[in-house]
């Protein structure tokens, strides 16, 4: 195999003209024999079965690798099948996302459980077409779960795999197209080999994430695909891949209260629909204000307070919004007498915070101070 390939590079010297096709034959060999000495060992690569696939690659959107490495551990303990994960109490669920972000991936995880357990006995469906009709999985997903868990011939590409590509190529389309991811998948489907689909798809992800790197100079010293790399022959790596500038994002002023006695915090669901929706927060309200207006909007008695304090400020981003916050400290000398109202802040222990309440990462640094 590897006499295979270094016979393929010294054509490719000699013929600069090989379609893309050609070019990505030729790749196949230096990229499985790097994968096969360079893949990370990995906790959802132990068992590579269809659940374990699934869940590993929502969590990895918009999420590095060592950060989902605990998560994954833990959600895999806590909701071992689909059946168990269909089954979920949504507070219970969102607190084992706690902190990965993107809570919408989380519910439709679920969704898609239920589906599968309606529908195909508890497990996820055996074809492409099958796996892109859950919610939440798109293209690159099913492609994921199709050729690593069930071995069907299917590309994964995500954004690792469109830098590469682009690259290898010398594409100066703009990568952040759906019509050019498409391209990109249709043309890896007709070259990729018929056995070893996902080694093959894993390869081209993990050669974008270690050594074609999204952020930085790529490693090119580094790459067995150096000299098939037509953005590296012609030295267009700083300007390949292109994409188009994101939009700048709104941003919102917010003023946060970490209201407390000795041992309870203030929480509060917020509503079903737009940003963070049903998920717990600690209460807040637009724009900056201070300590008497809090008390005024949470309606809290001016005699139950003990003291105030500001807090360090803080920013959260989002995707398209950007949360610049000031934090107020209210510590009380206990906590108003008042039933609990659904959409009305309420108290609860500080263990209960840590244990059963998930609360997003954008109240990090408060929460972090109870």
């Amino acid at each position: 195999m590897m006499r295979q390939w270094y016979q393929e590079l010294k054509v490719l010297e000699r013929d600069k003209e090989l379609s893309e096709e050609d070019r990505l034959r030729a790749a196949e060999g230096p990229l499985l024999a790097w994968y096969g000495e360079n893949a990370r060992e990995l906790p959802w690569r132990d068992s590579p079965g269809p659940y374990e696939v699934w869940i590993s690659e929502i969590m990895l959107q918009q999420t590095r690798v060592e950060a989902v490495k605990p998560y994954f551990l833990r959600f895999m303990q806590e909701f071992p099948t689909i059946k168990s994960l269909a089954e979920a109490e949504d507070d219970r669920l969102m607190k084992m996302w706690e902190g990965l972000g993107y809570y919408s991936r989380a519910r439709n995880l679920k969704k898609a459980a239920v589906i599968a357990c309606e529908r195909y006995g508890g497990n996820l469906p055996d074809t492409y077409e099958g796996l892109r009709q859950l919610p939440g999985i798109g293209s690159y997903t099913a492609g994921a779960v199709a050729s690593i868990a069930y071995g069907l011939r299917e590309p994964a590409v995500d954004g690792n795999v469109l830098r590469v590509l682009s690259r290898l190529t010398a594409s100066r389309e703009d990568i952040g197209k759906q019509s050019v991811k498409r391209e990109m998948e249709d043309l890896i489907r007709r070259v990729m080999p018929e056995q070893g689909t996902g080694e093959y798809n894993q390869a081209l992800i993990e050669i974008g994430a270690l050594i074609c790197v999204p952020n930085g100079e790529p490693k090119c010293g580094e790459c067995p695909l150096e000299s098939l790399c037509l953005a590296c022959r012609r030295k267009l790596t700083a300007e390949i891949p292109v994409k188009a500038p994101k939009k700048a994002r709104r941003v919102e002023k917010r003023t946060i209260f970490l209201v407390e006695t000795e041992d309870q915090v203030l929480i509060r669901k917020r509503e079903e629909g737009g940003l963070l929706a049903s998920l717990y927060e600690l209460p807040g309200t637009d724009g900056w204000t201070g300590a008497e207006e809090g008390l005024r909007l949470l309606g809290i008695p001016r005699e139950l307070l003990a003291e105030w304090e500001e807090l360090p400020p803080a920013k959260h981003i989002f995707s398209h919004v950007e949360w610049r916050m000031k934090g107020i400290r209210l510590r009380l000398s206990r906590a108003p007498q008042r039933e609990k109202e659904e959409g009305f802040p309420f108290f609860v222990s500080k263990e209960e915070l840590e244990s059963r309440y998930p609360l997003p990462a954008a109240f990090s640094a408060y929460r972090c101070l109870v």
